[in-house]
């Protein structure tokens, strides 16, 4: 009985310990995990990495460590992200000395940076557009009265009114036209040898009275009195106007009817500016419409209006389509295609990943595994998403389509940085320091004045919290501004007020060149 206490008791106090060493291995495997993820950069002999060293790792020196999510503050060690929950990631110097940025792999995933090839190939020379039916002008008929009348019946008495060639809109009395006609058929009732010129002035009477040439006909054929004469539909179509209304007094001049055909019909489309340089008066174009699906117009150009729309910056372009079975109707939704005359084979990058600054457009080229540089780039023409690019990039070679941004940002940072390390080493050695609230050396450019607040200071920038600054064209805003070439100016911390001046470079970063402190009634941003 004792015995198998002992035992019971013995492998109790086993499975204790088991358990104590399996706690411990597990507790000093997550202080390494720890360790190791709050100093990622460490040299051959252990010791933490500090701006300015070298990392034995690349052979690049390091410039400063930043969070990726927040390029804009910078540290001088490596440690932990204060904004995110992520490790400082190193910034190298590279060997040109230009903006170039180099980013982990697992940061470059966190971002979403993808990139995509620049290739040969031509754009998509078709063009598709909304547009809508309107009535052709050129096949608008007026008929008007040509003499006093009187309106016995009108057949047409409603606007859009289908009307065929031929047909009957209204039946008219005109006492003249009765007085001619009856002069008419008196000279012929004469002998053959006394009508000869009293016919034809006869005939030419009933045209002065204003009967057509189908009503005299009418007359000669029958020859009888045609008291009423119907006003027929010259074309197919519809009626757009109605001034003829029964027992209506009408006098020369009056609009009887507007008539439209529909034989053919204009289509209003909105096409961009910049491509209407590639459009020509008579050339094909075709058409869908949403009321006939499945069916294809054909037409042409028939103008290019001299108008732009200065909101949409389109050109308003007028198409003549051919109407069979007169389908299309005015106000119909359709949907015009020009083809035009595919160009030379150019480089074509996605449209998305070209960052255009107002006066330059930049891509973000990748050199190698994590590295990433802006080249200045000459675009043409664009369509379906790809952009022709005329200089500045190669076949072959890589760009980023996502996350070009914030790369970009932080190489133009970068520039300053290395522009600003570069400055010292070519002034003279006897240049005298300047004193916190003396002017500064800036960059080339206007100078720009602003009142703000101090958010972080480093030795390489202060991050202002900024009032509206108009001369710049900058809303209130916080943002980076570059250390001048002297240093940063000592005795400012975060929470003072100041007013500063700066500088803009070609680049666009913001360089200062003085600081002072603000009185309260300045206009400071508190």
């Amino acid at each position: 009985m004792k015995q198998t206490t002992m035992a019971r008791t013995l492998m109790v106090l086993l499975v204790l310990a088991s358990a104590g060493a399996a706690y411990y291995l597990g507790h000093q495997q997550g202080r390494r995990q720890i360790a190791a993820t709050d100093t990622p950069a460490r040299s051959a002999g252990g010791a933490n990495l500090k701006a300015g060293d070298i990392d034995p790792g690349t052979g690049k020196r390091i410039l400063y460590w930043h969070d990726p999510m927040v390029p804009g503050q910078r540290f001088d060690k490596p440690g932990k992200s204060p904004f995110m929950d992520m490790p400082l990631s190193p910034v190298y110097e590279e060997a040109g000395g230009g903006a170039a940025v180099t980013v982990d792999s697992r940061v470059t995933q966190n971002l979403g940076v993808r990139t995509a090839e620049v290739k040969t190939g031509r754009l998509d020379s078709a063009l598709e557009v909304p547009g809508n039916v309107a009535i052709n002008e050129r096949g608008i008929e007026v008929l008007q009265a040509r003499t006093t009348g009187f309106v016995e019946h009108a057949y047409a008495r409603t606007t859009l009114d289908p009307v065929r060639k031929g047909q009957p809109l209204a039946q008219i009395y005109s006492p003249e036209w009765v007085t001619a006609q009856e002069e008419y058929l008196a000279v012929t009732r004469m002998g053959t040898s006394l009508q000869g010129d009293l016919r034809e002035a006869a005939i030419a009477r009933m045209r002065q009275a204003g009967m057509t040439g189908h009503h005299i006909r009418l007359v000669q054929d029958t020859g009888r009195l045609q008291p009423r004469l119907a006003v027929t539909s010259p074309v197919d179509g519809i009626v757009t106007e109605v001034g003829a209304r029964d027992g209506m007094t009408v006098s020369p001049g009056t609009t009887l009817f507007r008539l439209a055909s529909l034989a053919t019909v204009w289509v209003l489309a909105e096409v961009p500016e910049t491509y209407v340089s590639r459009l020509r008066p008579g050339q094909a174009v075709s058409a869908l419409a949403a009321a006939l699906p499945g069916q294809t117009l054909t037409g042409k150009i028939d103008t290019i209006l001299p108008d732009i729309d200065p909101g949409t910056r389109t050109v308003r372009v007028r198409i003549e389509l051919q109407n069979k079975g007169r389908q299309l109707l005015p106000g119909m939704f359709v949907t015009a295609r020009f083809e035009a005359a595919a160009g030379p084979d150019r480089l074509l990058v996605p449209t998305e990943s070209l960052i255009r600054t107002g006066t330059r457009t930049i891509a973000m080229v990748e050199t190698g595994p994590g590295g990433f540089s802006p080249v200045e780039v000459k675009t043409g023409a664009a369509s379906g998403g790809q952009t022709e690019v005329l200089e500045g990039l190669e076949a072959g070679q890589k760009i980023v389509v996502s996350g070009q941004f914030l790369l970009d940002s932080e190489a133009s940072l970068r520039g300053a940085t290395q522009r600003m390390a570069a400055a010292p080493a070519a002034a003279p050695a006897a240049a005298p320091a300047a004193a916190p609230s003396a002017p500064i050396a800036a960059a080339a450019g206007p100078e720009h004045e602003g009142t703000g607040r101090v958010e972080a200071v480093s030795a390489a920038s202060m991050t202002i919290s900024h009032e509206p600054i108009p001369s710049a064209n900058w809303g209130a805003m916080t943002m980076d501004f570059a250390a001048p070439a002297s240093g940063m100016p000592k005795g400012f911390k975060p929470g003072d007020r100041i007013r500063f001046r700066f500088r803009l470079d070609r680049d666009g970063a913001a360089t200062l060149s003085s600081v002072e402190r603000a009185s309260p009634a300045s206009g400071a941003r508190p």
